[in-house]
């Protein structure tokens, strides 16, 4: 009996004889192994946020995993990073092309499939292979805030609390325990790094996590500081020395 993959792995464009389309889950693999990045949604706005372990001498004000797209969008990667850059230039002028042609800023949703079918051409032919990397598309537009996963397949789901990259499965569990759409700004930015912390080696200090928020009011993205980041992380500690 021939092993699972049996050569179907080898392209792109063969599904083996059960369905599967080895590659693209490969792809999906790539994304699991990548560290963690969430988006959560409040009644305010919306957060991104990231876990980035830097080196030693690497200058960590600068942000690998986090992306702005336009004013009022925002971006965090998890999986292969050069392939989410790719992606997101690809929406930037996804963005840039609808202001052009519309007079009006581009909707979430909009980008968040526009992004898929790019993926899902990557699934298609051969030559190719899939992106190795999920994002979260985070925004607020005139419809709300929105929050919109993809993946290498090609598919796009909107949600209220999502996380992607390693430890995500665990991280999934405790936001679907914890999250209500109730939530200010600053309690979900508390829960992000309580959800970081939770899979994180480091369960202390804030240098390896990155934000970004994007609120209704104004529509516009903006880094979080690192001192509101260690004020979210006492509020992330206090609430688990709580329970």
């Amino acid at each position: 009996m021939l092993p699972a993959a049996a050569g179907y792995d080898r392209a792109i464009t063969v599904f083996s004889p059960d369905g599967r389309l080895y590659q693209v889950e490969y792809a999906i693999e790539t994304v699991r192994r990548g560290t963690l990045a969430i988006g959560i949604k409040s009644k305010t706005g919306v957060i991104l946020a990231v876990e980035e372990k830097a080196r030693k001498l690497q200058i960590s004000s600068i942000t690998q995993k986090i992306f702005q797209v336009d004013d009022h969008i925002g971006v965090a990667a998890a999986g292969y990073i050069p392939d989410a850059r790719t992606q997101v230039d690809h929406a930037r002028f996804f963005a840039q092309s609808n202001r052009l042609i519309y007079d009006e800023p581009v909707d979430v949703e909009g980008v968040a499939k526009n992004i898929a079918d790019m993926a899902q051409q990557f699934t298609q032919y051969a030559g190719v292979r899939p992106f190795g990397v999920a994002l979260i598309l985070a925004g607020v537009d005139k419809s709300g805030a929105a929050l919109y996963l993809t993946d290498p397949s090609g598919t796009y789901i909107g949600y209220d609390a999502v996380a992607i990259g390693a430890g995500s499965d665990q991280v999934t569990e405790f936001l679907e325990k914890s999250y209500n759409g109730d939530i200010s700004m600053d309690e979900a930015s508390a829960l992000a790094i309580e959800s970081i912390y939770l899979v994180s080696e480091d369960k202390t200090g804030t240098r390896h996590i990155k934000m970004a928020v994007i609120d209704n009011e104004t529509r516009t993205m903006h880094k979080v500081e690192e001192g509101d980041i260690e004020r979210y992380a006492q509020m992330a500690r206090q609430r688990t020395s709580n329970k």
